[in-house]
């Protein structure tokens, strides 16, 4: 049965995968954080595969902090890039395959139909850049590399749009959200299914990882903007706060984001047989989970 390494354990989606992942011992689960794997140290990365064997490797770990990115471009490449490399390269050796998680910022072009794998790509803030160095990298060193793009990744963990807003909702009276942002919202929750379903198929010999691997698409279905989601975030909880629609260009940042960043995935759909829920419906999940004792 398959031995799992997922880096960035502790964060949103490592975090989520260890909630969602199947209760069967037969399942081997390594679960690591900087501390006890720094993907930015090849030694390190390539001493923990020695050791263990390794199936699969969820690649959870990133400079996520998009904004402070600009001011540490150094600091995000090593991690978004070279650690990828680094993971990629001990996967390559020990016929592991790589899931690794990317980013819809990628797709920052004018095109306002959703965006295909093929697409082009202009990344245009520095964490978009080194995600996406990150994603070729994986590819180059790493035959069975599975690039998984997503977008607007929330949970009740971390720091995330959903935390803030509600946050925002105990403590104002009314919040100020963009709308000219489109795009899907993504449960942690919703992307750890459907990375766990890639690894059932993959691992029972239904997806052959060698002529599937590439890069993938996932987000729930459904559209929205910030403003959007926001609405639903208060609607949803019962909080009356009024959300007051902006542009961009109202609420500056150092990092451009992307204003229309809508995905198709119908390429992870047919592939991997994958049925993929309505982000409203992910909310409702992850709302309940913030719920629980």
């Amino acid at each position: 049965m398959p031995a799992i390494l997922i880096t960035g354990a502790d964060g949103q989606l490592g975090r989520a995968i260890q909630l969602q992942v199947p209760q069967s011992p037969d399942w081997t689960f390594y679960l690591t954080d900087r501390p006890n794997l720094d993907i930015c140290n090849p030694a390190a990365v390539n001493a923990f595969f020695e050791a263990h064997r390794i199936d699969f490797c969820i690649n959870a770990a990133g400079y996520t902090a998009v904004d402070r990115a600009e001011a540490e471009p150094e600091l995000a490449a090593a991690v978004n890039r070279l650690g990828t490399q680094h993971l990629a390269g001990a996967c390559q050796q020990h016929k592991a395959t790589l899931l690794h998680l990317s980013t819809d910022y990628v797709y920052h072009t004018p095109q306002n139909t959703p965006f295909e794998e093929t697409d082009p790509v202009m990344p245009q803030s520095v964490y978009a850049q080194t995600k996406w160095e990150g994603e070729q990298a994986a590819l180059r060193h790493c035959s069975r590399t599975f690039v998984v793009r997503t977008s607007w990744v929330y949970s009740p963990f971390g720091n995330n749009f959903l935390l803030t807003m509600l946050r925002l909702g105990r403590e104002r009276a009314q919040v100020r959200v963009v709308y000219d942002q489109v795009g899907t919202p993504t449960s942690a929750f919703d992307l750890a299914d459907a990375l766990v379903h890639m690894i059932q198929r993959i691992h029972s010999g239904e997806v052959s990882a060698e002529a599937a691997a590439g890069i993938y698409n996932f987000s729930p279905e459904g559209v929205a903007s910030w403003y959007d989601f926001a609405l639903a975030i208060f609607e949803k909880t019962g909080n009356p706060i009024e959300v007051v629609p902006i542009r961009t260009i109202q609420y500056p940042t150092p990092a451009l984001r992307p204003p229309f960043s809508l995905m198709s995935k119908e390429k992870i759909k047919t592939t991997f047989q994958l049925s993929i829920p309505h982000w409203r419906d992910g909310l409702d999940r992850c709302l309940a989970r913030l719920e629980q004792p």
